[in-house]
C-alpha cells in the first residue's frame, strides 16, 4: 500500500496467484504527482529515468506543457507534473 498515514486514500497494489490478469494499460491511464518545486522535479525525473522507466508523450497534450509522462514495463504512465494542483472549476 502506498498512502498518507491517516489520509483518505491510498494505492494498492494486489496480485493473485491463482487467477492471474493480464496489464491492460491505455494511454490516458494515469497517476499524476504533481511537484511544484523545479528542483525537486527535475530530481524526481531524473529518478524516474534511473529507475528504468520510459520518457514517453502524453495521450493528452495538456501534460506536456508542465510536466513529464513516464511508462513502466507494463504500459502504465506515471506524469510529474511541475506545478501545483489546481482543484477549481471554472
Amino acid at each position: 500500500m502506498l498512502g498518507e498515514p491517516g489520509g483518505t486514500y491510498h494505492f494498492e497494489f494486489t496480485t493473485c496467484r491463482h487467477h492471474p490478469v493480464l496489464p491492460t494499460p491505455t494511454p490516458d491511464d494515469l497517476i499524476v504527482f504533481f511537484v511544484p518545486d523545479r528542483q525537486e522535479w527535475l530530481q524526481r525525473c531524473q529518478t524516474m529515468e534511473s529507475a528504468g522507466f520510459k520518457s514517453v508523450g502524453p495521450f493528452n497534450p495538456y501534460w506536456e506543457q508542465q510536466g513529464r509522462t513516464f511508462e513502466d514495463h507494463d504500459g502504465y504512465r506515471i506524469v510529474l507534473q511541475g506545478s501545483s494542483w489546481n482543484n477549481r472549476t471554472e
